[in-house]
């Protein structure tokens, strides 16, 4: 298995410029999965997964002789917000832009797949390429694709670039690795009335000033523990614009958190019963979005990955605590792989993801294709070239 050329990573750099500029945002992937599928065909893949839970695409490189499956997961989708920089290839859609690093995450993946133009002596590799992964909504429809069985896998790998850490490094972390999470929607409807009398109506102002009291103490904890919770207000809206109109309508929004699926559920019960209690009298109607199963990650697929950093050379750090923010590679592993996300340096001073001044790091590339393909040799092999 030869190291990338400095023709190949001149490629790769420019195919992510190039995807840099035309974002899609998750459900709507569908020129990016044409250009990755187009990619993979002249790489040479020996079979081909398109429209896969949407927009995915997924590509196998397979030995003759059998082995496990191993699926090398990215994510094709950016995000609804405005870039700004200077950039030459800053995004030319407006209020969309790779500001999470998912267009480094997908070259990174086209160059395992340059070098898997040496097939693995057993077994078989899979990449994906996830939609809709910020919603929480795009590896759930992968798994739910009547396609999936065909490539369900035994192990599962995953990165995500990590801005504050060092270029390069390799944060491991076994079990809770990313938190769950989900959006909750609150909406609330009474009767509107006339300001001058607004006793002959009902109105959400007061379960709504009960509420965005009431909800954010369901935050406990630190994330040093499994007990940990945290609730986020994130919108409130009342009634209209106006000063002759007693409201009938509002809404709350807000965003749950847990280290584990299991605390989530109990986070979830005691949100749902304090609206119940303070809103009485009110027609209510929850609605639950961005759904994020916690991401788990297997003590096996874990040291697969430590082994492989170290016998690179790359500097490991090991995590003391979950990220707080989610993924939905958990799935995955809901689904019985041994998975295990992985968690590269983007650069201690480097803008943080979700920044609207954030790029990936071009430099992180041939250490992400590196890691992986190390993965996959001490997995399954490969052929004497």
């Amino acid at each position: 298995m030869q190291a990338l050329s400095s023709e190949q990573l001149d490629y790769l750099v420019a195919r992510r410029h190039e995807l840099h500029q035309s974002p899609e945002v998750s459900g709507e992937e569908a020129q990016t999965a044409k250009r990755i599928a187009a990619e993979l065909t002249a790489l040479g893949a020996d079979r081909l997964w398109q429209g896969l839970g949407g927009h995915g695409v997924a590509a196998e490189f397979a030995s003759q002789e059998d082995g496990p499956t191993v699926l090398l997961r990215c994510e094709l989708d950016g995000l609804p917000l405005r870039e700004i920089s200077d950039l030459p290839y800053k995004s030319a859609i407006p209020g969309k832009g790779h500001l999470c690093g998912h267009d480094g995450h997908m070259v990174s993946m086209l160059g395992v797949a340059m070098r898997l133009a040496t097939r693995p002596q057993k077994g078989r590799v899979i990449l994906l390429f996830q939609p809709a992964e910020e919603t929480g909504a795009g590896a759930l429809a992968v798994v739910d694709d009547p396609r999936w069985p065909e490539i369900r896998p035994e192990f599962a790998f995953a990165y995500h670039n990590v801005p504050g850490r060092p270029l390069g490094e390799v944060g491991l972390r076994e079990g809770p690795s990313n938190c769950a999470s989900r959006g909750m929607q609150i909406v609330l409807e009474g009767k509107s009335s006339h300001a001058a009398a607004p006793e002959d109506g009902v109105s959400p102002g007061p379960a709504m000033a009960a509420l965005m009291a009431s909800l954010p103490e369901l935050s406990c904890g630190t994330i040093w523990d499994e007990a940990f919770s945290l609730a986020t207000l994130t919108h409130a809206s009342l009634g209209e614009p106006t000063f002759g109109i007693a409201p009938a309508d509002g809404e709350l929004r807000v965003t749950l958190r847990s280290m584990t699926n299991e605390r989530m559920e109990a986070v979830m019960q005691e949100a749902l019963h304090r609206v119940e209690k303070h809103a009485q009298g009110l027609s209510v109607d929850i609605l639950w979005h961005d759904v994020f199963r916690a991401v788990v990650n297997d003590a096996e697929a874990t040291g697969i990955a430590r082994t492989a950093a170290r016998s690179l050379g790359l500097r490991c750090f090991e995590m003391p605590t979950p990220m707080r923010w989610s993924e939905d590679f958990g799935r995955f592993g809901d689904d019985g792989a041994k998975a295990a996300l992985l968690y590269l340096g983007a650069g201690e001073h480097h803008p943080q993801l979700h920044n609207p001044d954030y790029d990936f790091p071009d430099a992180l590339i041939p250490v992400a294709v590196d890691m992986f393909c190390r993965i996959v040799q001490d997995l399954l092999g490969f052929e004497a070239q």
